[in-house]
C-alpha cells in the first residue's frame, strides 16, 4: 500500500542527506520525495510516497520521529488531502504529428512551454495517475525526455474551506477519456 507522509524539518544544510541516509540503512524504499520551503522560513517540508504496509509505515514514521531537526511528522494516508505531481515532457513532432500532440496536450490541460522545429515541451500538473496517463498516449509519439518532480500534498482544512473534492482519486490508471473528464 503506498502511503504519503508528510514531515516538517528545520531548514538546515545536511537535513535531507541525514533522513535519507537514516531511511537507506533501514531499507525503506521511497517512491517519491519532495522538499521545499514553507510559509515558516526556518522550516522545509519533505513530502515521501512510501510502499509498505501499516508496520512500515509505522516504523518509517518512528524513525523520522526520532531525527532532532524533524519538527512533525503527518500521515496523509487516512486523510482528505490534495496531491499534485508537476512533469515537463519533450515529445517529437516530426512527421506532421504536431497537432495530434497539441491537441492531447489540450484534452489533459497540458501547457505548452517550448516549440523546437521536432518537438514540442508540455508542461502538466495533476495526480499521479493524471501523470501516467499522459505519458502512456504520448508513448506512440516518441518521448525524447521526461522529468518529473515528486509529490507535494497537503491536508484539507476540515473547517473554513468548501471540503469539496476537484478530483476523485482512482486506484488504477485511467483511460484517456477518463483522465479528460476528471480534469
Amino acid at each position: 500500500m503506498r502511503h504519503v507522509l508528510s514531515a516538517l524539518v528545520m531548514n538546515q544544510p545536511g537535513v535531507l542527506a541525514h533522513i535519507s541516509g537514516m531511511l537507506a540503512s533501514r531499507a525503506f524504499n521511497i517512491d517519491s520525495l519532495a522538499v521545499g520551503a514553507t510559509e515558516n522560513p526556518t522550516l522545509s517540508r519533505m513530502t515521501f510516497v512510501v510502499n509498505g504496509d501499516d508496520r512500515v509505515l509505522d516504523q518509517v514514521r518512528k524513525q523520522l520521529e526520532k531525527i532532532v531537526t524533524v519538527v512533525k511528522v503527518l500521515d496523509f494516508s487516512k486523510q482528505n488531502y490534495v496531491e499534485r505531481d508537476l512533469m515537463l515532457i519533450k515529445v517529437s513532432t516530426e512527421g506532421g504529428k504536431r497537432s495530434e500532440v497539441l491537441e492531447l496536450c489540450d484534452i489533459f490541460r497540458g501547457k505548452v512551454i517550448d516549440v523546437g522545429p521536432t518537438h514540442v515541451m508540455i508542461e502538466i500538473a495533476g495526480q499521479e495517475r493524471k501523470i501516467e496517463a499522459f505519458i502512456e498516449v504520448m508513448r506512440p509519439y516518441e518521448i525524447i525526455e521526461l522529468v518529473r518532480t515528486g509529490r507535494v500534498a497537503l491536508i484539507r482544512s476540515a473547517a473554513g474551506g468548501s471540503g469539496e473534492i476537484v478530483e476523485e482519486e482512482a486506484t488504477s490508471t485511467p483511460s484517456v477519456d477518463e483522465s479528460a473528464a476528471s480534469l
